[in-house]
């Protein structure tokens, strides 16, 4: 797969792109990855990229010429999307589809954004990773190659990593995961985890995974269609495991300099 990144910090991508198992991908040949300054496509000795804008407003705007200078040198393959606030947002998928093409390009904003003959006439689409406001989309471009890439195959280490995780095939969230020591404080392996029944285990499994769906994105279970007859007998017949409770928040309002949260846990009287 081929991805080109466009961005005026370029080293931000490279080096997190560099590491783990999408770093041996590239070694290997898996993900071919361009990452391209665009200041190097600026024609004065100052490298500008951004500039006031018309009109007046906070900030400055990336610069058009640069950016379709880059674009037109490198001919990236398409889609071409800017990483903003607008676009559509991503999720596994979209990944799934992004892994499914020969490549896609990425340009990253900077500053208070891009001017709009880049939306208009140069790029194909815009990615959204949240509706959270990030200093540029470098960090984001990381997100999206990573979830895209780790779906290749030959990128991760066992082929059924990627069948099996949350917003896999199932629409789930994955089921809890132990290790070695049996026992650590006070909590041990479930002992069916240890019974070698791998179909129990499997059962297991799939009723940890729809508890945990249920109880922190019951979302997810109704964008399914809901709970089938025989998941709903499962999860009658399988004591969950337990998860911190839900994370609530208050946002501060004027004149609060924070707001307020909670874990929605019971009240407790205090000695």
């Amino acid at each position: 797969m081929r991805i080109d990144v466009f961005s005026v910090f370029p080293s931000l991508v490279d080096d997190f792109c560099s590491g783990s198992l999408l770093g041996k991908a590239r070694e290997n040949g898996v993900v071919n990855l361009g990452v391209h300054d665009l200041r190097d496509y600026t024609h004065d000795i100052h490298r500008t990229v951004d500039d006031t804008p018309y009109g007046g407003g906070a900030g400055m705007l990336m610069r058009p010429e640069p950016i379709f200078e880059a674009v037109e040198a490198v001919q990236p393959l398409r889609p071409l999307f800017l990483l903003g606030p607008g676009g559509k947002k991503f999720d596994q998928d979209f990944a799934r589809y992004l892994a499914s093409l020969p490549g896609f390009s990425l340009l990253c904003g900077r500053y208070e954004g891009v001017d709009h003959r880049v939306h208009q006439d140069l790029i194909d689409a815009e990615i959204s990773i949240g509706d959270v406001v990030l200093a540029g989309g470098e960090v984001a471009a990381c997100v999206v190659i990573e979830a895209v890439t780790r779906l290749l195959p030959g990128v991760m280490g066992n082929s059924q990593s990627p069948m099996t995780e949350s917003f896999d095939d199932r629409g789930l969230l994955e089921e809890p995961q132990f290790t070695r020591p049996i026992e650590f404080g006070g909590t041990s392996v479930p002992d069916i985890l240890r019974s070698g029944d791998h179909a129990a285990i499997a059962r297991w499994r799939l009723a940890q995974a729809l508890w945990h769906t249920q109880t922190s994105r019951p979302d997810l279970i109704i964008a399914r269609g809901g709970l089938t007859p025989d998941e709903q007998s499962l999860l009658e017949a399988v004591v969950p495991v337990s998860y911190p409770l839900p994370f609530t928040f208050r946002p501060a309002t004027n004149g609060e300099s924070s707001g307020t949260h909670s874990h929605e846990s019971p009240t407790k009287e205090t000695p």
